[in-house]
């Protein structure tokens, strides 16, 4: 099995390849560089396909088989706690280090910048009812075909609760959506190997459109949001990650280093969703964790967003010569934070999300919001890879609070004992050995053909 691993080895050398020669394309020929967008629009669709149906066994898997659903309510709310409290504190340090750098000075806003901002704010807003309801799908299997994940996450959680209380005239469904969480995560990996022709296209593209001129006058809003993002990830996580699990941050964000190149290298965080649910479950967090904070935290734990959204604001005022008093902040950034929810992982929302929030609180600031277009997308990385980072170590805490993970096993994935299987992406079924031997109605755990642990 060592020839397998060394060519998925392979395919994340190509991807960095790929990624140097996209800058080289992006500088060298601009205009075919913008030509090549598609190409890595197509790759990152293809993810977005898997989305759904992977999301929707996982979830199903995991609240169906536990047969309590005390379980998973606990776990639910218990991740929408920590969600708005990280929130919160990430939106403070943005406040913070946003005050102290005073971005936005000397620049000059143009009629086309003003036409950009403008057509951001175009319908960029939605209100909470509007929010919620988009929750609901318009049928059973549309929420399999739209936009959010919410849906997906509905439906499968109703799906679960309903197995759950069928017994064991569920196993046979049970069993059935396990053989196609296989099938999903096969084509999924065999999506993987077009990687590389996805972050060569997308990489080419962004470069191309922004250039090197575009980035020098705005590079210290750039360079301090990336700065914050760090210190977030390392300062803020990294001390809660070690204080409640023990668990080294850095330790943590190496076994995630493919996915953080995924997401560098397409520019959306949902390219590396589907993974980051393979390879919690595969670190020792149970399945029901796994299966509603991954997915809810795509929503709903939005710390690059909000950071990025409490920058950006700041920085836009002072562009327009309009600074924001301390109230102004809080009660527009505050909006912000709730209108962002559903808005990570899609390319561009962070954007359209500040310029619907200013012109609900601040009209006249809109016009400036077309001055940070030519570094979106740069940003946008970045506050996709600490939307990512703070969900990976949310999945690790809430599993942690709910003793719902398997502490042996974490520090045997993580010392590199039980590598993950990139060729299938499954995990076999584990649970936590206090949690199994309190749940006398739970499923006895199943051995899916070894393939797993003796492959990895």
């Amino acid at each position: 099995m060592a020839a397998k691993r060394d060519r998925t080895h392979y395919l994340y050398i190509f991807v960095i390849v790929a990624v140097a020669l996209g800058i080289l394309v992006g500088f060298a020929a601009p205009g075919v560089a913008v030509e090549l967008k598609p190409v890595g629009e197509g790759f990152v669709n293809l993810i977005k396909m898997m989305i759904s149906p992977i999301i929707f066994c996982t979830i199903v898997l995991g609240v169906g088989s536990v047969r309590k659903a005390a379980k998973v309510g606990a776990v639910g709310g218990i991740a929408l706690g920590y969600f708005m409290v990280m929130s919160t504190v990430a939106l403070v340090i943005g406040l913070v280090v946003g005050n102290i750098l005073e971005p936005g000075h000397g620049l000059a806003l143009t009629d086309s910048v003003r036409e950009t901002g403008a057509a951001q704010a175009e319908g960029a807003s939605e209100s909470t009812a509007d929010f919620l309801l988009g929750i609901i799908p318009t049928t059973l299997v549309s929420a399999f075909t739209g936009e959010s994940v919410l849906p997906t996450l509905l439906v499968a959680l109703l799906s679960g609760f309903a197995l759950q209380s069928m017994g064991s005239a569920g196993e046979p469904i049970i069993q059935g959506i396990r053989h196609i969480q296989r099938l999903v995560f096969r084509i999924l990996a065999m999506i993987m190997w077009a990687a590389p022709v996805g972050a060569f296209g997308a990489i080419a593209a962004v470069v191309g459109e922004t250039g090197v001129d575009a980035l020098k006058s705005l590079a210290i809003i750039m360079i301090g949001f990336y700065i914050t993002c760090v210190l977030f990830v390392f300062g803020v996580l990294g001390i809660i990650l070690k204080l409640f699990t023990g668990i080294n941050i850095f330790s943590l964000l190496k076994y995630l280093g493919r996915e953080f190149l995924l997401i560098v290298s397409t520019s959306s965080s949902e390219s590396a969703l589907p993974r980051l649910i393979a390879k919690m479950e595969h670190l020792g967090v149970s399945k029901p964790v796994v299966g509603i904070t991954v997915p809810t935290g795509y929503s709903f734990n939005l710390d690059g967003t909000a950071i990025y959204l409490t920058m950006a604001s700041l920085f836009v005022a002072e562009a327009m010569g309009s600074p924001l008093a301390l109230s102004e902040q809080i009660s527009l950034l505050l909006f912000m934070i709730i209108a962002a929810k559903g808005a990570a992982g899609v390319t561009g929302a962070g954007l359209a999300t500040l310029a619907g929030g200013l012109q609900s609180h601040r009209p006249e600031l809109v016009d400036g919001v077309g001055l940070i277009v030519g570094i979106d997308r740069f940003m946008s990385e970045a506050r996709a890879l600490t939307n990512f980072a703070g969900n990976a170590v949310a999945t690790v805490l809430v599993g942690t609070w709910t003793k719902e993970i398997d502490r042996e096993r974490v520090g045997e994935v993580l010392a590199g004992k039980l590598p993950f299987d990139e060729q299938t992406l499954v995990v076999e079924d584990h649970e936590p050995a206090k949690e199994a031997a309190e749940s006398e109605d739970d499923v006895p755990p199943q051995r899916e053909g070894g393939l797993e642990k003796t492959d990895a």
